[in-house]
């Protein structure tokens, strides 16, 4: 029998809360997006002013983040024509985001989910993304 470590209800609100924290910080509104880490959503917050489009492209970083246990930017540099990644973007039907502000959940040594954020640049999406994990391990 397997016994599975995987993030609450509760956890996932204490990242969102984290990351909101932080894009609020900056100006901007997100879209953020808390996965099991088997890729199923347990939680989804849209700032107000989140745009349309990130929506759907927290949920896929925060997918692609919690199924692979690895950040979305490490595949960005992989995904590009010419190198042996590329095309893993068109798993999962597509669904694979190897755009920047997907982070796994790691809690005591294990990957217990992902979370994704959209709204502003890759590289503030990271930044929220990663704000959203400090606030989850120093509660």
């Amino acid at each position: 029998m397997l016994s599975i470590e995987r993030l609450s209800l509760e956890d996932a609100n204490v990242l969102i809360e984290g990351a909101t924290e932080q894009a609020t910080a900056i100006g901007v509104a997100m879209c953020i997006a808390v996965m099991d880490e088997s890729g199923h959503l347990i939680a989804f917050h849209r700032m107000d002013g989140g745009k349309i489009l990130s929506v759907q492209l927290a949920q896929d970083k925060s997918f692609a983040a919690a199924i692979s246990k690895r950040p979305t930017a490490f595949y960005s540099e992989y995904a590009v024509p010419g190198t042996l990644g590329h095309g893993i973007q068109t798993t999962w039907g597509g669904r694979f985001s190897t755009v920047g502000g997907g982070v796994p959940v790691e809690a005591d040594g294990v990957i217990v989910g992902g979370i994704g954020l959209s709204g502003g640049t890759p590289e503030q999406d990271i930044e929220c993304a990663e704000a959203a994990i400090d606030y989850f391990n120093e509660g």
